[in-house]
């Protein structure tokens, strides 16, 4: 008994030292609705077996050894906390919290990696496994039983009413081990019913997995007598995307831009209060998604420079914006950006090639910082990366023992974030034309090869500085105390659940948002073309489908429509603007957000303007598009 009360107090402290409290009090808030009333309350937490190692040995043996009887250490105290805090007040009995431990990593040994080469054939200690393999079937996803409520049908019987029955889905079990007809009651025997309006239901899909070697099969490389078998695998609650952020999307099914708006508006709130930096969000968050590799191998980015004079409440943005990326590296101005060599030590007598930051990012975000610490020949090389995707890396010779001289390429497969200081004088010429922002000390050829640009600018100048002044201070004396009590509340793993599901989804352009794409840069390298003698290159219109792609995604749709089209071209022509001054398509400089998102009618009134801004875009491209009148309807 003192040894089970010893492990209840260290997973305890584990769950307050690791944040899973606060967690757990979050996820219980989506609970607490009056109409919703579950035999179960599913909880997930996340578990890293190191951590609880190096707290108690005894209870991270019991997690990776025997993860059922850890599950129950976890759901009691899961349990007493609900009920110590009064969390939720529909939970009676600790049955009633299902609690499902996920593992951030297993310990690299091969007693924790299931090699299906050498399939166990006998029973053997109930341990997490990784498994790696090529999935050739799938079945379609299914409904299968939580958890239910069972009573017993003597009236007389305190088990007729309450919740001392609760069937809970065990690993292994079928569904009939959960729900079925012939249950008996603990206290009388009698036989139990099911209160069917309690179930709870998840999502259940089966895939067939064998092992990676049998491509070799496929390929016809391998003339063996060896035959490879899959096995089949139960895949439950394939959901990706928190509770919290299901509830959002069907709250904002009316309009097609209120999810993505509402996301963006509670982003970063431990750095920078709601309503500051709408836009920045939106486009870190679209960068987030849309930098990843298919699975073809190619490779899509979305590179973002940021104009601004409070450098520092935007930095430590980014900076936490990274954390969210599937790699993320934030690169010193006083490192080796992209490769460097140095004389092999071991007597090959050859180079060495180091990697940069952006060679490390591959596959992520290579943050910059500011651009004003950036030597000249440096943002030279960062222009020409940004507009090739590789670097060269050139080996002399005669330095590194070698006849001749070398040249070798790599690609660079990564999103760049970057910043401007507008304070410091970069003495363009052409700043005198209406829209254009100052970019510092970055060439203007350099933020063209950026792609989009933000300014941050505050609308509301000293009541923004009073607002991130008094943010910042609470967050000085309160850390981690949620500021701006909502309807809406995210954690940072939320965001990284919802990013990295956004991130799988595949879209398709419909022929609507195409249209819009290809009308409005049409129309636009025509106009500016002949007023401002710029020329809008291909990159333009793969950067409108990466916005449109990355905006639908980030909506959780896999049709691009026409309003994800819309929001692209806002933020492409603001960016258009920044930089070469404003066209015949007159914008608001904060298009995107062009109102503060506090209440409902506020959301109504973006919604608005962004149908009168969609209308003024269809306007432009009818009116110098070459061919429009074709696809575009003059009313």
């Amino acid at each position: 008994m003192a040894n089970i009360l010893s492990l209840k107090e260290s997973v305890l402290v584990y769950l307050d030292r690791s944040g899973g409290l606060q967690k757990l009090t979050e996820d219980c808030k989506r609970f607490n609705d009056p109409q919703q009333t579950e035999a179960v309350y599913r909880f997930r937490i996340r578990v890293n077996p190191t951590d609880i190692l190096e707290m108690d040995p005894v209870l991270g043996d019991c997690v990776l050894h025997d993860p059922l009887r850890a599950t129950v250490l976890f759901q009691s105290v899961c349990f007493l906390a609900i009920r110590t805090l009064s969390l939720i007040e529909k939970i009676h009995t600790e049955s009633q919290v299902n609690v499902i431990l996920n593992f951030t990593h297993l310990p690299p040994f091969p007693e924790y990696t299931l090699d299906l080469c050498s399939f166990p054939r006998v029973y053997g200690p109930m341990r997490p496994v990784s498994m790696e393999g090529l999935v050739t079937a799938m079945t379609r996803v299914t409904k299968y039983t939580q958890g239910a409520r069972f009573l017993c049908i003597n009236d007389d019987c305190p088990c007729s009413a309450g919740f001392h029955h609760i069937r809970v889905h065990a690993p292994g079990a079928t569904e009939s081990a959960t729900v079925r007809n012939n249950f008996s009651c603990m206290m009388c025997s009698s036989q139990l019913k099911e209160d069917v309006k309690f179930r709870v239901l998840g999502d259940k899909q089966l895939v067939e997995l064998i092992h990676i070697k049998a491509l070799d099969v496929l390929r016809g490389h391998q003339q063996s007598s060896l035959r490879y078998q899959s096995v089949t695998l139960f895949l439950r609650d394939c959901h990706k995307v928190s509770g919290s952020f299901q509830e959002l999307l069907k709250a904002t099914a009316s309009s097609p831009w209120r999810f993505s708006a509402i996301v963006a508006h509670c982003f970063g709130l431990d750095v920078a209060p709601p309503g500051l930096y709408n836009t920045l969000k939106l486009s870190l968050l679209l960068s987030l998604v849309q930098t990843r590799t298919d699975a073809k191998d190619t490779f899509y980015n979305l590179d973002l420079l940021v104009a601004t004079t409070d450098m520092l409440i935007l930095d430590r943005l980014m900076t936490y914006s990274l954390s969210l990326a599937w790699r993320g590296i934030r690169h010193q101005a006083s490192g080796e950006i992209f490769a460097s060599l140095s004389r092999d030590e071991h007597g090959a007598g050859t180079a060495n090639i180091h990697a940069g930051s952006a060679l490390l990012a591959t596959g992520g975000i290579c943050m910059l910082g500011d651009l004003g610490y950036y030597k000249k020949d440096r943002l030279d090389s960062i222009q020409s990366v940004l507009e090739s995707h590789t670097v060269s890396v050139f080996i002399p010779g005669k330095k590194y023992g070698e006849d001749a001289d070398q040249q070798l390429s790599f690609p660079v497969h990564c999103s760049f974030w970057a910043l401007t200081d507008t304070t410091r004088r970069s003495g363009r010429t052409d700043c005198a034309v209406l829209g254009t922002a100052e970019m510092g000390s970055v060439p203007l050829q350099l933020a063209d090869a950026f792609g989009l640009v933000i300014q941050c600018r505050d609308r509301v100048g000293e009541e923004a500085l009073l607002a991130q002044t008094v943010h910042t201070l609470q967050q000085a004396v309160q850390p981690g105390k949620p500021q701006y009590p909502s309807s809406w509340e995210f954690t940072a793993q939320d965001y990284q659940e919802l990013i990295a599901h956004a991130q799988s989804l595949q879209v398709e352009l419909t022929p609507a948002a195409e249209k819009i794409i290809h009308g409005y840069y049409m129309a636009s390298r025509r106009v500016r073309t002949q007023s401002q003698g710029v020329n809008m290159s291909v990159a333009s219109i793969k950067l409108l489908i990466s916005l449109a792609e990355a905006h639908c995604k980030l909506c959780l749709r896999t049709c691009v429509l026409e309003e994800d089209a819309v929001i692209a071209v806002l933020l492409c022509e603001n960016s258009v603007t920044l930089k070469h001054g404003a066209s015949a398509l007159i914008l608001p400089p904060d298009a995107v957000f062009p109102c503060d998102l506090g209440d409902v009618d506020s959301l109504h009134r973006r919604d608005a303007t962004l149908d009168e801004l969609h209308q003024n875009i269809l306007r432009f491209i009818y009116t110098y598009a070459p061919g429009a009148d074709a696809y575009i309807a003059e009313e």
